[in-house]
């Protein structure tokens, strides 16, 4: 999460974290919600830098990228449940 800094990063985190888990009506805790968002966060900024060169800025484009990531994280996570 580019120029957003550690705090920002927990806030956008916990509430991307929240919105996935809403979306994809699961029920994770607090720490999770902050952990999968950040996580989801750092995966889908990392896949539009290598697709299109270019990730959304601020705080609100870093949200909607960090709750999508946590949504794809979620239901890859789903996915290799059902496998194993």
């Amino acid at each position: 999460m580019t120029g957003i800094g550690w705090i920002g990063s927990l806030i956008i985190g916990a509430l991307a974290g929240w919105i996935a888990e809403k979306i994809m009506k699961s029920d994770q805790g607090l720490l999770m919600n902050i952990l999968i968002g950040i996580a989801g966060a750092l995966v889908l900024n990392w896949l539009l830098i290598a697709i299109v060169g270019t990730t959304l800025g601020g705080w609100i484009g870093q949200l909607i990228v960090a709750a999508a990531g946590a949504c794809l994280l979620i239901y890859v996570a789903r996915l290799v449940r059902r496998k194993a």
